[in-house]
């Protein structure tokens, strides 16, 4: 499956600003996630390095699966290329890195980028916008379209509030519509992750993550798309979502909490929480 090409600095792309125009979207502070559809309607993922081999996803991307796999049209994708395995979509799971987003409002998954092996090139900005929404996925958002490069300086450029946060966004994302791209970071948010380590009674923090209101908002969204709320559904939305927030704390060297100990807490909430509804 192709790889993302690593994205510059913009102080080290001097020509993106030499003509055309551009497009100034948000920077997010996600993972990076890639897939594409085989042609027996399967969706093969990656992250930057590696491909997830079946059952091999790891836990902090199960949401970004999910979602993807429950929302994207396969049949507007038949419909829209010849060959579904010529694509490759290139999007960010939202799931915690260093910036903190409102959870409960940003997707699961961001579109950024498409890649057509029949043409060997990457999309044009404004195409890539058409191609996620018409699939049933949502793309990152634009700040600007058709700024002319010229005009834009980097080392004076402002930060618009965020889509997803109460705050700046993370950064600018440039790109034009020959394939040109940058980066260009908000110094004001820190972006280099340093979590902390989960550590507690499994119990507590079951109470902490799992509590009534991320459990009313999970059963809102559970029955919004599938019509009704039971134990399973739930929990795994539950569980999905508390991952967003502290898969890396889980994942740290010197986090003490065990993860099993953990899930069954937080399913033991979902029950009792349910129990409380009828």
């Amino acid at each position: 499956m192709k790889r993302y090409p690593s994205v510059p600095h913009a102080e080290d792309s001097p020509a993106l600003f030499d003509g055309g125009h551009l497009w100034v979207q948000e920077l997010l502070d996600g993972a990076h996630l890639r897939f594409r559809m085989e042609p027996s309607g399967a969706l093969r993922f990656g992250d930057r390095e590696r491909v997830f081999r079946d059952g091999g996803v790891p836990l902090a991307y199960d949401h970004a699966v999910r979602h993807v796999r429950e929302s994207l049209d396969r049949a507007a994708l038949r419909a829209a290329v010849d060959d579904v395995g010529s694509v490759v979509f290139f999007a960010e799971a939202m799931h915690r890195q260093a910036v903190a987003y409102d959870w409960h409002r940003t997707p699961s998954v961001l579109g950024v980028d498409v890649w057509d092996e029949d043409s060997g090139r990457f999309l044009p900005p404004d195409a890539v916008e058409q191609i996620f929404e018409r699939l049933g996925l949502e793309p990152v958002n634009t700040f600007e379209k058709e700024v002319r490069a010229a005009d834009f300086q980097p080392e004076s450029a402002t930060f618009p509030q965020s889509a997803w946060r109460e705050g700046p966004a993370a950064g600018l994302f440039l790109r034009n519509k020959t394939g040109g791209r940058a980066r260009l970071p908000n110094p004001a948010v820190e972006l280099d992750a340093d979590p902390e380590p989960l550590t507690g009674e499994a119990e507590v923090l079951a109470a902490r993550y799992a509590d009534d209101e991320r459990l009313r908002r999970v059963a809102e969204t559970v029955d919004s798309r599938e019509g009704a709320v039971t134990f399973e559904s739930l929990f795994d939305r539950a569980f999905e979502s508390i991952l967003r927030e502290t898969h890396a704390r889980l994942d740290h060297g010197q986090t003490t909490l065990d993860v099993g100990e953990f899930r069954s807490a937080v399913a033991a909430r979902c029950r009792a929480w349910l129990a409380e509804q009828e």
